[in-house]
């Protein structure tokens, strides 16, 4: 068997988002999640599997003997000249066996980030120029991250990026980069509060989840600041209805909400991905807040995709799959 380094080597070689470290009753299945598409990589045996694990809690400074409580632990590890970052979640089942889950955060890579409506990306920089605040929704692994970083890298170095995130995903030697540290007192609010008086120009922040980070966001964009976010919405119109229920006044929403993007990776039928986009701007957000509008995706999505079948790039069944975002 390769030594455990050589087999994480031969993982990121296959450039994965996720590794599912899975137990069953005599070995343990490796599974790779790769473009959107989980499959499975190799069965170990059971006493492997466990030595694997424990080399990897033991280099993500997690808990080696802990193996029915769930444990959180990261790590970078060297490949290619490059630094990956792994961010590892492990648990036991009621047998006392134990999974581990780890997601990859590869560097940012331009030459893989592109849109299935190129366009998507221009109208994306010309909302950056308006200041305010733009915010990013879309499930775990459509790359928010990766397009605010993108967004954000074109204005150094004239301008000053400072990100607050829980974890920090990608390292930027560019960026301010704060992390959330709730034990020590430094949560999303109070960094917030801190990288105000730290006078950045733009803010990254990871995720927007209570009312008062969401109040702090606003407040930030209303000055002056360019602010981008995540949120959790299944659509862009609901990102809208999630500020409301996060206590922000539609008065405010007007003022200080600069677009939405509701993002997903489409798989493509050549086998890659590309990013497509639900862009909201103000005059859709006033149609929402007015009433005229009730929500869902917009017509402009439903288009993206049809266009997309008819010019050859995805399938048929991709496009039903996605319509709904």
């Amino acid at each position: 068997m390769p030594s455990f380094e050589e087999e994480l080597t031969g993982i990121i070689r296959k450039q994965p988002s996720d590794l599912y470290i899975l137990p069953h009753d005599r070995y343990y299945q490796l599974s790779l999640a790769i473009k959107g598409t989980l499959s499975p990589f190799k069965q170990v045996t059971y006493d492997y599997g466990q030595r694997f694990i424990s080399y990897l809690k033991y280099c993500a400074n997690m808990a080696v003997s802990e193996h029915r409580r769930p444990q959180l632990g990261a790590f970078k590890f060297n490949y290619s000249h490059q630094k990956i970052n792994l961010r590892l979640s492990s648990v036991g089942d009621y047998q006392g066996r134990e999974s581990l889950v780890i997601r990859f955060i590869y560097p940012l890579n331009e030459l893989n980030f592109n849109f299935l409506v190129p366009n998507q990306w221009r109208i994306l920089q010309e909302y950056r120029h308006q200041r305010g605040l733009i915010l990013f929704a879309g499930p775990m692994g459509a790359g928010k991250t990766t397009t605010m970083y993108q967004l954000a890298q074109q204005l150094i170095p004239k301008q000053i990026v400072l990100t607050i995130e829980d974890p920090v995903e990608i390292d930027h030697p560019d960026f301010i980069q704060l992390q959330v540290n709730e034990l020590a007192g430094m949560d999303y609010e109070s960094l917030l509060k801190l990288g105000l008086r730290h006078r950045p120009d733009v803010f990254i922040i990871g995720e927007i989840r209570d009312s008062q980070t969401a109040a702090m966001a606003i407040q930030a964009a209303l000055s002056g600041h360019l602010v981008l976010g995540t949120i959790h919405a299944r659509n862009a119109y609901g990102v809208v209805a999630r500020l409301q229920q996060l206590g922000i006044d539609s008065y405010y929403l007007k003022q200080g909400l600069t677009a939405v993007s509701y993002q997903r990776l489409i798989p493509l039928v050549n086998g890659e991905q590309a990013i497509l986009c639900d862009l909201l701007d103000r005059h859709q957000f006033s149609n929402l807040l007015s009433g005229i509008k009730q929500g869902g995706v917009s017509d402009d999505w439903t288009k993206s995709l049809q266009q997309a079948v008819e010019n050859g790039k995805i399938t048929e069944n991709t496009a039903r799959q996605y319509r709904q975002g």
